[in-house]
């Protein structure tokens, strides 16, 4: 699934994020658009839903494999990534970005919310 959504960003995937944690492996995805996320969950034609259904048929809830999902909707201007000595990773992932100074230093200014 991951090299089908590297190879066709038209259809939605901003960022993928695979990790290592304490509890197992993880993957956070960064989607332009929920639509876009949902179109390829049910792509019938894509790697997703086969899998899936594979997943269901071999596993479903005999509790040997888990799966974690969220999603959240975040408008445009409405976030910040602030990196500081590291390399640029997770949400900052889906786009260009910008150094802070000037008017960008106040978190309040970045968010767009100063008074």
């Amino acid at each position: 699934m991951l090299a089908e959504l590297k190879k066709h960003p038209e259809m939605g995937p901003l960022h993928l994020e695979p990790m290592i944690y304490w509890r197992g492996v993880a993957l956070v995805q960064y989607w332009r658009t929920f639509e876009q996320l949902h179109a390829y969950a049910h792509l019938r034609e894509g790697n997703h839903l086969p899998a899936w259904a594979e997943f269901n048929r071999r596993i479903g809830g005999n509790g040997s494999v888990g799966i974690w999902h969220e999603s959240y909707l975040v408008e445009r201007g409405n976030y910040e990534c602030i990196y500081v000595n590291m390399p640029q990773f997770g949400f900052g992932g889906t786009s260009d970005l910008v150094p802070v100074s000037g008017r960008l230093e106040s978190a309040r200014q970045r968010i767009g919310k100063a008074e």
